[in-house]
């Protein structure tokens, strides 16, 4: 059975990230955002990131630390303009950041696509946009699609609830949001958890994430 690195230090756990990476981050605005280790990401010093979220950062913290540190070249997401994402808005409305707007179930896909494989896929969300302008379309039974791509990480920061040595997880309600198809698309994907418990003490029936995706994990 694969099993996950359990880290002591939040420094250890975001440790090789490089310069350009694509970064996944997960959670639906504050919901189940891995804030310690993005906090650890920006000690850590890595640039010209990418970042793939469902949201560009809320209020001044997590994400929008790390977008106000400078370290964020784009962001691929689907709400970036929420009330509270004026460190976002600021850099883009000023040329400091680049922005890819998915729709959310698109971006879903995409991180799942990567995860299962799939070289890519028709979508028929955004066809008729701005969005689909430049793409690949195909009428299919009657139907327009765009074609869509995967997003895969190099690194994925998820949050979750409850982990097991061996890298195991189970969220908490909208916690879970983007983490499980994170946790499959990325080359390291790395989880910040409540708990740690050992091995045979989780419901085999309530993992969500199994271990053979997970590499490293900490408790917060």
């Amino acid at each position: 059975m694969s099993r996950a690195v359990v880290c002591d230090a939040a420094a250890d756990a975001v440790s090789g990230t490089s310069d350009g990476a694509t970064i996944l981050v997960g959670g639906f605005g504050l919901a189940g955002m891995p804030n310690l280790l993005i906090d650890a990401l920006i000690e850590q010093g890595a640039t010209d990131l990418t970042i793939v979220s469902n949201n560009a950062g809320n209020g001044d913290s997590g994400l929008a630390a790390l977008l106000a540190a400078g370290r964020v070249r784009k962001v691929i997401c689907s709400f970036p303009r929420q009330p509270d994402s004026y460190v976002f808005n600021g850099l883009y409305r000023a040329g400091n950041i680049a922005l890819e707007l998915v729709p959310q179930g698109n971006l879903a896909e995409r991180i799942r696509a990567a995860g299962a494989g799939i070289g890519a896929f028709f979508c028929p969300t955004g066809v008729g946009t701005a969005l689909a302008e430049g793409r690949e379309t195909r009428t299919i039974d009657g139907r327009n699609y765009v074609l869509e791509y995967p997003i895969h990480g190099d690194v994925a920061l998820i949050g979750a609830h409850i982990a097991d040595r061996a890298g195991n997880l189970v969220y908490r309600k909208t916690a879970r949001n983007f983490g499980p198809v994170m946790a499959t698309a990325a080359t390291l994907t790395v989880a910040e958890v409540s708990r740690i418990v050992e091995v045979g003490q989780l419901n085999p029936e309530s993992v969500v994430t199994p271990c053979i995706f997970v590499d490293r994990i900490i408790q917060r």
